[in-house]
């Protein structure tokens, strides 16, 4: 969508990205983040539990649980909101499931990823085995969160254009960092864990034109992936000290376009991960202003039935990937702008307050028969002024509707709700947990949950984040 990238790199990288990623993973001194940083690592944890919540018990988590579940072993970590503990890189798997399958994740622009359903579920079973405190987490996750990011912005667009999905590849950098720092493993064990890493990862994007499952777990397995390798690494084994700018490494690999610079500019001082969009649409960051763009034109008076056609600008990236439609299942209806628009057009008038799409919405009204025939009249095309604003932080949109009796309604969003220049704040950010964990674990459970949880910082044990059980 937006690249970092200037040039393309030599066939053999002057910078030891992977080394110098390890190193700051080793050093990342709390006190030293700056303070609006150390604010937002809380809030982003709440909202991935917020995110498993929902997906606890949908059909994908329910099968990655029952394929890997029955396992034990010296070390174990739990499901969260069971009593369950097993193995784990397979605790991670199925914790990184439920928090990623719903597309309602948090997002990077610039990096084209969701990098806490992947690093998160890693430093949760990390931190257990390890007895980690609760600053011990954030520092860890955080440092996690810069790695998948920087590399994701190095090898973005041409990543994700060449059929790869950043989540699964880049998040494994992340979570095996997070992980291995929680495992207080020195800066070579650090870099061995990004080694052992960066050969498990892995994820195709085939799932956009075809749709199927595989997204579902995408967060999961690279989870796992990352906790697999920390684990590995621990054990003494080792990965190459250059297996992201070597000349047959990651970046190479993954992208036709790798810019080394990119992953170490301003390391330590300059945080990307400020950059991280919430979401209030289960659905792609790049389509949020879409969305709010469409219900905005419903809002304010733009009846369904008065429609003729709706045109979407977009930035011209999302033509590949984000502008079918005619989805053939509900993840691929989350995946598709013109079918969230008309979503939001029919749903808009129905609902108090702000509209969030969730993904019951996609599964409920994926064959109704009047968003389907406004999908098939609603058309993406890349808009000029979209691309220019386009930045590493949001993807703007407008919305142009042409009625039936020849009239125009044209609605721009530069920064959609959840950016980070428009953010869901922290205390949305805990009322749309409490709305969602109440129903399933009691309106004490959760009141105490968040207590824990907002001063995660100030933890010794982290046993409280544990604690939430379904009813």
């Amino acid at each position: 969508m937006t690249s970092t990238s200037t040039s393309t790199s030599t066939s053999t990288s002057p910078i030891p990205v992977t080394d110098r990623l390890a190193a700051f993973a080793a050093a990342l001194d709390w006190d030293a983040v700056p303070a609006h940083v150390r604010a937002m690592m809380p809030v982003l944890m709440i909202d991935v539990f917020r995110a498993a919540a929902v997906g606890r018990d949908r059909p994908w988590t329910r099968a990655v649980a029952q394929v890997f579940g029955a396992t034990t072993g010296s070390d174990s970590a739990g499901v969260l909101f069971s009593d369950k503990r097993i193995e784990p890189g397979r605790a991670a798997f199925i914790n990184g499931t439920a928090a990623g399958g719903l597309d309602w994740d948090d997002s990077h622009v610039a990096a084209i990823i969701h990098p806490g359903v992947c690093i998160w579920p890693a430093a949760l079973a990390a931190a257990e085995i390890s007895g980690a405190s609760g600053r011990e987490l954030l520092t860890a996750v955080l440092a996690g969160y810069e790695v998948a990011i920087r590399v994701g912005m190095s090898i973005q667009p041409e990543h994700s254009l060449r059929g790869f999905q950043g989540t699964p590849t880049c998040g494994a950098l992340g979570a095996a960092v997070a992980s291995a720092r929680l495992f207080r493993l020195p800066q070579a064990g650090i870099r061995n864990a990004l080694g052992i890493a960066a050969t498990f990862a892995c994820g195709l994007s085939q799932f956009f034109v075809s749709g199927s499952d595989i997204k579902r777990f995408h967060a999961g397995k690279a989870a796992a992936n990352g906790m697999e390798a920390a684990l590995l690494a621990r054990a003494g084994l080792t990965g190459p000290h250059d297996a992201i700018e070597g000349s047959q490494g990651f970046g190479r690999a993954f992208s036709d376009r790798f810019d080394a610079a990119t992953t170490v500019k301003d390391l330590g001082t300059r945080f990307p991960t400020e950059w991280t969009s919430l979401k209030p649409h289960a659905t792609s960051v790049r389509m949020q202003a879409a969305i709010e763009g469409a219900s905005m034109l419903a809002r304010e008076g733009a009846p369904m039935d008065d429609i003729a056609s709706i045109e979407l600008g977009v930035h011209g990236a999302m033509m590949s990937k984000l502008a079918s439609p005619n989805p053939v299942d509900y993840q691929q209806a989350q995946l598709s702008t013109p079918f969230a628009a008309a979503m939001a057009i029919a749903l808009t008038p129905g609902r108090a307050g702000p509209l969030a799409l969730s993904v019951d919405d996609f599964a409920t009204y994926l064959d109704d028969p009047a968003i389907r025939d406004l999908s098939a009249r609603t058309r993406c095309a890349p808009d000029a002024e979209v691309e220019r604003l386009t930045t590493a932080e949001a993807v703007p949109a407008r919305v142009t509707l042409t009625m039936k009796d020849g009239r125009k309604l044209e609605k721009f969003v530069e920064h959609p709700k959840g950016s980070p220049k428009n953010p869901i704040n922290t205390d949305e950010v805990v009322q749309r947990f409490a709305a969602i964990a109440t129903p399933l674990f009691g309106a004490g459970a959760v009141q105490s949950w968040l207590a824990g949880a907002r001063n995660v910082e100030q933890l010794d044990s982290l046993a409280p984040l544990f604690a939430l059980r379904a009813q």
